[in-house]
């Protein structure tokens, strides 16, 4: 497949938070994705409307419609993960709803890709969201089967069980976790010629002591953690008075 009009909706995860440009801006896989797909293909414009903090019907009732009249020929689309944050999230309306986005997006002619949610299962306080996660995969796996979509299974990548791939407030990826995804999607997509998202193989970080980590966990806690409850409380979003880096589509450069 040679695409042309990419478009990538989503929360943080899409707007690239955690991989800086050296102006300050964000990069992320999906930038990684259109500067690698542009390489291929002449004509080829990219929109990425994805803004932090969004739930999932911030990003379906608000970002889908954008998307669809930009006309895309490739949309990707990720969202729930800070909805499954929340506890009480009815996970299958929640696949419901990603389920009526990705038929909207096939009926209008786009191929569409999913993201999997990462195993939690390294993290003190997230992994006990890791069965709403799990059973939030399964319903996206199945939609992608129902839909004719594409899935990058993040859930399988085992290298971002390794804390190298995110960032200190454990929420957002590393620059390197970044690329891995970036590369994910485009072997997803059959895109030839790419580096190996398995690759290079990382050396296994040092065992830290019972203390060390308490510490970590607590400092993490105070720094990232509370912050973000804080805004929940307060009705708040990382979000708020954020736009669209790249509302329309546009060659990449």
């Amino acid at each position: 497949m040679a695409w042309t009009r990419y478009a990538a909706i989503g929360d943080s995860f899409t707007e690239g938070i955690g991989d800086p440009y050296p102006d300050g801006g964000w990069r992320g896989w999906a930038d990684r994705v259109a500067e690698a797909l542009s390489a291929r293909t002449d004509g080829f414009a990219y929109a990425n409307l994805a803004i932090r903090g969004r739930l999932l019907d911030e990003i379906i009732d608000g970002q889908l419609p954008a998307a669809l009249a930009l006309e895309p020929d490739l949309v990707s689309v990720s969202g729930g993960g800070n909805d499954l944050l929340r506890p009480g999230t009815d996970v299958d309306a929640l696949a419901g709803r990603m389920d009526g986005a990705v038929e909207r997006l096939r009926a209008a002619g786009a191929d569409v890709v999913l993201f999997t949610g990462v195993d939690p299962v390294g993290s003190a306080v997230i992994r006990r969201t890791r069965g709403r996660v799990a059973v939030y995969n399964e319903h996206l796996r199945a939609i992608a089967v129902r839909r004719g979509a594409y899935v990058v299974d993040q859930w399988a990548m085992d290298v971002l069980k390794d804390w190298r791939m995110w960032g200190v407030d454990r929420l957002h990826m590393s620059p390197e976790g970044h690329r891995r995804v970036a590369l994910a999607m485009l072997e997803a997509l059959g895109v030839p010629e790419l580096e190996d998202w398995r690759a290079p193989e990382l050396e296994p970080l040092p065992e830290l002591s019972r203390g060390a980590r308490l510490l970590f966990d607590v400092r993490w806690a105070r720094g990232h953690l509370a912050p973000w409850i804080g805004r929940r409380l307060r009705g708040r979003s990382s979000g708020d008075e954020i736009s669209a880096k790249r509302p329309s589509l546009s060659p990449f450069e």
